[in-house]
C-alpha cells in the first residue's frame, strides 16, 4: 500500500468540515436530480452486509434496503455528526464511523456490497480508495459508484479544468476527475457505465470485486 498524503487527506477533512454546516443547503436544487439516481443505486445492492465510503450528511439513508446493515464511513466529524442527527431522525440503524477511505480499518472480504455518491472525487488518491473498497468487499460482491468526473464535451472540459483548483479550495470535489478509468486502475471489473446526463458529467458505474 502506497503512503497515504497526509497533508492532503488532512485539507480534505478540513474542507469538509468547514461546509458540513451549510452543504445541505447548498444542495437542494441538486438534489431534486440526485435523489431519483441515488434510489437506483441502492436498487441495485446485493446482500445485507454494505458499507458506504462518504456518508456525508447521510443523503443515502432513505434509500437504504430495510433488510441490509449498512456501515458508513467519513473523513469529516463534521459531516458525521449531521449523518447521526439524520439518522436519529429516521430510526436508521446504520453504524458510522470517521474514517479515511485510503486506509479502511475492515478486514478483507468483510462486506458484502459497497456503495459511494459522489465520493471519489475528492478523495486525494482516489485509485487507492478504490483499492481499499475492493480489498473490503468479497470477491464478486457488487460495488455502486454515482460520480461526477470531467465531460465528455471538449469546450466544458477545458473549463473544469480551469476552475478545479478554485472549486477544490472553495468546496473540496475535484470537477475533472476520470474516475470510470481509475475504477479500471484499481482493479475493479466493470460490468457497465450509464451515462446520466448529455454532457457525459453524471455517471453510474456498476463494478464487481474481482
Amino acid at each position: 500500500m502506497p503512503p497515504v498524503d497526509i497533508q492532503e487527506t488532512d485539507r480534505t477533512r478540513q474542507r469538509y468540515n468547514r461546509i458540513a454546516g451549510t452543504y445541505d443547503l447548498m444542495e437542494t436544487l441538486p438534489e431534486m436530480v440526485y435523489q431519483r439516481w441515488r434510489q437506483r443505486v441502492w436498487k441495485a445492492i446485493e446482500g445485507k452486509q454494505v458499507i458506504e465510503v462518504g456518508v456525508g450528511t447521510g443523503k443515502n439513508m432513505p434509500f437504504y434496503p430495510a433488510d441490509s446493515q449498512i456501515t458508513g464511513i467519513d473523513i469529516s466529524e463534521q459531516m458525521l455528526a449531521k449523518a447521526r442527527c439524520r439518522a436519529e431522525q429516521l430510526d436508521s440503524p446504520v453504524e458510522l464511523l470517521e474514517m479515511d477511505a485510503q486506509q479502511l480499518e475492515f478486514d478483507d472480504d468483510t462486506f458484502d456490497s459497497g456503495v459511494a455518491t459522489f465520493v471519489f472525487c475528492s478523495v486525494p488518491d482516489p485509485v487507492e480508495g478504490l483499492k481499499e473498497l475492493q480489498r473490503v468487499v468479497k470477491s464478486g460482491g457488487e460495488i455502486i459508484l454515482l460520480e461526477h468526473m470531467r465531460s465528455k464535451n471538449a469546450m466544458l472540459a477545458k473549463i473544469m479544468d480551469w476552475l478545479d483548483p478554485l472549486v477544490v479550495r472553495a468546496i473540496g470535489p475535484h470537477i475533472n476527475r476520470y474516475t470510470d478509468e481509475n475504477v479500471n486502475k484499481a482493479g475493479l471489473e466493470i460490468e457497465y457505465i450509464d451515462e446520466l446526463d448529455p454532457l457525459g458529467i453524471f455517471r453510474f458505474i456498476a463494478a464487481r470485486s474481482p
